[in-house]
């Protein structure tokens, strides 16, 4: 690979970048909504076009692959908004008691594997869009064994940060996979 310009521009060139720049002005709702879009959006860019080469760990003994991480992903947002949220038992989809890192252990190089993974991801953002759009306010709240009476609001921000502390690992793993770097 030959360096050129910034790492940023390496990955998806911005007049194609989908994520645009999303609005800076807005209420808390819409500003909240568009940061989580745009974290989901740059885990989509640096999962596509690998198929089952999602699975490629980042270095043994680990177990972190493009398709855990998406997998994990699927399982924490119905976590906050099924079950936290919309008080729905809803349990993980990847993961159980007795395989608590099956989101990862479980993310192995098949196309049913890929292909159920990214359904459930789809089908659990979706619920929570549309779970936010209908929210009366942000101050709605869910009680978490973790976290103990949690708001909406702090929900998103968490997923927020959920997002982008594992778009991080999705960037080193991407490259791996093929080399493609970049935001």
């Amino acid at each position: 690979m030959t360096p050129s310009g910034r790492r940023a521009e390496m990955f998806v060139p911005v007049e194609r970048d989908p994520r645009g720049l999303g609005p800076a002005t807005g209420d808390e709702r819409t500003l909240l909504g568009a940061f989580l879009a745009a974290q989901r959006t740059t885990l989509e860019l640096k999962c596509a076009g690998l198929g089952a080469r999602l699975a490629q760990r980042s270095a043994a003994p680990s177990t972190l692959s493009l398709l855990g991480l998406l997998r994990h992903l699927a399982d924490v947002e119905r976590r906050w908004f099924r079950r936290v949220l919309a008080a729905q038992d809803a349990p993980p989809l990847f993961s159980s008691p007795s395989d608590p890192d099956g989101d990862f252990t479980g993310a192995v190089p098949d196309p049913a594997v890929v292909t159920r993974a990214w359904s459930a991801w789809r089908a659990e953002t979706a619920f929570a869009d549309a779970f936010v759009a209908d929210a009366p306010h942000l101050d709605i709240e869910g009680h978490d064994s973790w976290r103990g009476t949690v708001s909406l609001r702090w929900v998103l921000l968490h997923m927020i940060e959920e997002y982008a502390r594992h778009n991080g690992h999705a960037d080193l793993l991407r490259e791996r996979v093929d080399g493609a770097i970049g935001l």
